[in-house]
């Protein structure tokens, strides 16, 4: 098969961190608008709606992200493998792996928004959300869910796109969804005043529009990937060592998501208010973190690259890049949630109790932010090596063996604050166990192209 340029660019070759940069610039970007248009949700629906509306999107946010997190961690290993064989220059490989992975999650994301209504107000009751809520959380999450598919294979199409090395043109599609998420939300909501349901309904209408874009530059202009019938051939080899690469992250995914409900139960026990806080301060600290999930993102994609042409070199001084990167940027971003915290509550509501309980979440967090990057960069490297075992080891001990009976006993003792200072303990865990096995170099044993 004659050789193609990667689309992107060649994350093999050139100055380490112009190539990182270059290529998370428009991650970045992408990523940002992605939980800003989430974001957008909570802000119209607190104010057009009130704090119950509000707490209602709050508590379907986790339930949620845990049914997608299966389909994420699988797509995180397809990533790795497209990654790593177009940095092996082996393309023919990388359509196949591709078109295997295009028909499963077409398929898994239907199954997942059957399953997903049928089971919403079950998933409510388990959680121990508040009763008054439960009602107008049920509506909108049966909406939402129903929709999964269309934001899987949404996601699932950026996160191929991005393993090429190609991440401006998902940013500019991740773009049109955000503009088209917020125009919708203001018209369904304030303008057509269709409640909760306009928020979930808008949500569903951008990712449809993302989705479509996506599918059109595949099939019409990109230069490894392709649509046609004869293209879109089923290779179990490399389904199966996506899914090998993958599946580590799902379970650690839904462990985590699992952990995030068991969380929600925990915060629930202190009432509405912070129940309402939680969620709309946790959509803030979630905008940071994406942009944390991109240094590391982009690490895996060079990593991945890098590895697959046996530049090793370049691992270790990406790493190190990265590292320095993220202490500038959490640096600066903690410096901004204590100086602006409380004005960034108050986008979301007026509710004085709420606003108060929200900051305090936000400079306890926020306290952790270098860490918690630190602990993503090293990730990113291990995954883009191919190595996610350790990865899910890793998460889960953090989330269920520390997490989980620190925020209960501690939340018990001292409050709230309890609750978010339990949070910061097992993430300093997590990086302290993934700093250490990162120092052993036996990542480097994954690498998946021969």
């Amino acid at each position: 098969m004659p050789e193609k340029k990667i689309p992107g660019g060649d994350l093999t070759s050139g100055a380490v961190w112009r190539s990182i940069l270059a290529f998370a610039s428009p991650l970045l970007v992408g990523n940002l608008l992605q939980q800003v248009y989430n974001l957008t949700d909570s802000v119209i629906v607190g104010h057009f709606l009130g704090k119950e509306a509000l707490a209602a999107v709050s508590a379907s946010f986790f339930i949620y992200y845990f049914i997608i997190s299966l389909m994420i961690g699988v797509g995180s290993g397809i990533t790795v493998v497209v990654s790593q064989y177009c940095g092996a220059r082996q393309y023919e490989k990388v359509q196949r792996a591709f078109s295997s992975f295009f028909i499963v999650m077409w398929w898994a994301g239907l199954a997942f928004s059957c399953a997903g209504m049928w089971f919403a107000e079950t998933f409510f009751r388990l959680t121990g959300t508040p009763a008054e809520v439960i009602p107008g959380a049920v509506d909108y999450f049966r909406i939402y869910i129903g929709g999964t598919f269309l934001f899987v294979m949404f996601n699932s199409m950026i996160s191929i796109l991005r393993g090429t090395g190609d991440s401006t043109r998902p940013m500019w599609f991740i773009l049109v969804v955000a503009g088209l998420n917020v125009a919708l939300d203001l018209l369904f909501i304030a303008v057509l005043k269709w409640g909760i349901a306009g928020a979930a309904y808008a949500t569903i209408v951008a990712q449809g529009g993302g989705l479509a874009l996506a599918l059109a530059h595949v099939r019409r202009r990109h230069a490894l990937l392709s649509l046609r019938r004869k293209d879109m051939v089923f290779d179990r080899k490399l389904l199966v060592q996506g899914l090998k690469t993958g599946l580590p992250t799902s379970v650690q995914q839904c462990a985590v998501a699992a952990g995030l409900m068991a969380l929600l139960g925990i915060v629930n026990g202190f009432g509405t208010d912070t129940l309402t806080a939680y969620g709309a301060a946790g959509k803030i600290d979630a905008l940071i973190t994406q942009a944390i999930l991109t240094f590391s993102g982009a690490l895996a994609a060079f990593c991945g690259q890098n590895i697959g042409a046996g530049r090793f070199d370049r691992v270790r001084s990406g790493v190190r890049f990265a590292i320095r990167l993220n202490l500038a940027f959490c640096l600066a971003m903690f410096c901004l949630l204590l100086c602006f915290g409380k004005g960034m509550m108050r986008m979301f509501t007026t509710d004085g109790a709420v606003v108060d309980i929200g900051y305090g979440y936000l400079a306890a967090t926020g306290s952790f932010l270098v860490v918690n990057g630190m602990w993503h960069i090293l990730t990113g490297a291990l995954r883009g090596a191919g190595d996610t075992v350790f990865a899910m080891i890793t998460g889960i001990a953090a989330f269920w063996m520390a997490r989980i009976p620190l925020a209960w006993f501690m939340g018990a003792t001292w409050g709230q604050q309890g609750v978010w200072w339990a949070i910061n303990i097992s993430i300093a865990l997590g990086f302290i166990a993934t700093g250490l096995y990162y120092r052993t170099g036996r990542w480097k044993r994954h690498r998946l192209v021969a």
